[in-house]
């Protein structure tokens, strides 16, 4: 194989290695760039020599600083460059965009469960909510308990789910940040897949009611109290579960499949476990799909504040409207603000992993990560925890926390999930179908029973990100119409949610 390495812009002074064994030194690229030391794939090569104090340019943005003497042909990662200040929100201009017509993109449907309130479920799912931790042993024994006696009885029902938080007592309920987990916790119940039809367990006693959860058209009938007096020991308290599950069951039973428009879908996007080529390959290409979703009608959405706090300056100016660039940046600040009450910043997000695949900084790791939100404006900024309000391109925030912000995308209504990664994960949710794409071949071929989708053949010229982004956006629709099965729900793969929760315990 030829040696090769990617430069992103013309004014970029660094180049990622492609090649997947790394180069050595003494290789040549760009035809005049001798490499002075070993290089592993996916790091930065110095295509001149830069001085202390001297910008590290890629994607045409400063990612750093040189923190001595870096010969051309140098390998550049973390330990010779220094991170940048953050963008100052209050600088950033907004200027309203001269937004052009674009074409709808008509006549793409999927076979989805269309809901009484217009939302469409891509899965059927009963699923079980709690009201405190308490209860989570339960909640995990009658789950297992439907799967096996009363699943099997209703077919079109896909799974039982028992989602368990570790919220609900010993906290301070009406503290300001309360809001985000219990906002949460009523939104994911209200999920498009879950079909309307939620079960709350309470315990009884504790400070979170679970009156709080329920939508506030819906009566009460959903929720049980294990210390209802009328259950004498568990397996009356598990008869009582049981009862209410097979009346959800029969309502869910009833739900078919029907074709539904392009619109109707509702994706979140995220990245975990990135490298490199995140920002070259699987980002751009679930971008260009979210703008096929978008141009359909759709709705998508990106999150991860600290992943692109640092990229800030290029989102403002895509809002449809002051208001919208004012939410983003008060977004920001609320993070800011929050981290700081913690005594960390920005920088503490970027893993060894990342640095291992390349991404010297939060920086660089921003500037790759808002590739997978696309070209289109964005309509909307949603709250952690709240629902989305508006069709289009949304911003939820949420930290970068892959479970936080899968849990916190879920309360904003998704129905289906894309996931890049460079390095690797096995994580999933079981609410929703979860496409895991992969920046690098690599990783594809090496977990080809893991990995639903390889972005990695942009890299090398083999594919265009338009093609891949075609290709994924097709593969969403099959997916999102119980077609294929994600590698996750073929391996039954899936993570915990994890509530945020900045608020205080007592």
């Amino acid at each position: 194989m030829q040696n090769i390495v990617i430069k992103t812009t013309p004014n970029d002074n660094v180049a990622i290695v492609a090649n997947p064994t790394g180069l050595k030194r003494g290789a040549i690229v760009l035809d005049s760039v001798e490499l002075i030391e070993d290089v592993p794939m996916g790091h930065k090569v110095a295509l001149q020599t830069l001085q202390e104090g001297d910008a590290v340019i890629r994607y045409n943005q400063i990612i750093g600083y040189a923190n001595r003497i870096i010969e051309k042909g140098s390998w550049i990662n973390e330990s010779n460059i220094s991170l940048p200040q953050p963008p100052n929100l209050e600088d950033i201009p907004y200027i309203k965009p001269n937004l052009p017509e674009v074409e709808a993109l008509d006549g793409f449907t999927f076979q989805g469960y269309k809901n009484a309130d217009g939302s469409v479920g891509t899965k059927n799912v009963l699923g079980i909510t709690t009201s405190v931790q308490c209860v989570a042993g339960i909640t995990n024994f009658i789950e297992n308990k439907i799967r096996k006696e009363l699943l099997p009885l209703y077919p079109n029902v896909d799974d039982v789910v028992a989602f368990n938080h570790s919220y609900g007592c010993g906290i301070a309920i009406d503290a300001p940040a309360a809001i985000i987990p219990i906002r949460t916790i009523k939104h994911i119940a209200q999920n498009p897949n879950f079909g309307g039809e939620i079960m709350i367990i309470g315990l009884g006693c504790e400070k979170l009611r679970p009156e709080r959860l329920l939508p506030d058209d819906n009566n009460q009938s959903s929720i049980l109290y294990l210390q209802d007096e009328r259950f004498e020991g568990f397996y009356e308290m598990v008869d009582g579960i049981m009862e209410m599950a097979e009346k959800h069951l029969q309502k869910l039973n009833q739900r078919t499949r029907q074709t539904c428009s392009a619109s109707d879908l509702v994706v979140g996007m995220q990245c975990g476990g990135s490298d490199a080529f995140s920002g070259l390959t699987g980002n751009p290409v679930s971008g260009f799909a979210a703008d096929l979703i978008v141009k359909a009608g759709g709705t998508v959405f990106f999150s991860e504040v600290t992943e692109v706090r640092d990229a800030i300056h290029l989102l403002v100016p895509r809002a449809v409207d002051e208001e919208v660039a004012q939410k983003l940046k008060d977004e920001m600040a609320w993070y800011d603000n929050y981290l700081n009450l913690g005594k960390a910043d920005r920088s503490a997000n970027t893993t060894p992993g990342n640095k291992g695949g390349g991404l010297s900084n939060i920086v660089e790791k921003a500037l790759g990560s808002v590739a997978k939100s696309g070209l289109s404006p964005i309509v909307d900024v949603v709250s952690p925890g709240e629902k989305i309000r508006k069709k289009g391109l949304n911003f939820v925030a949420t930290p970068a926390s892959d479970f936080a912000c899968g849990t916190l995308q879920l309360a904003a209504g998704m129905n289906m999930h894309v996931f890049i990664t460079g390095r690797g994960t096995p994580y999933g949710l079981n609410m929703v179908p979860v496409i895991k794409v992969s920046s690098n071949s690599k990783l594809a071929n090496r977990w080809h029973d893991l990995i639903d989708f390889d972005a990695g053949p942009v890299a090398f010229g083999a594919k265009t990100i338009e093609e891949m982004g075609w290709e994924l956006f097709h593969l969403i629709l099959e997916i999102a119409s119980g077609n294929k099965k994600v590698a996750t729900d073929k391996l039954g793969l899936y993570n915990d949610l994890v509530l945020f929760n900045p608020g205080p315990l007592t």
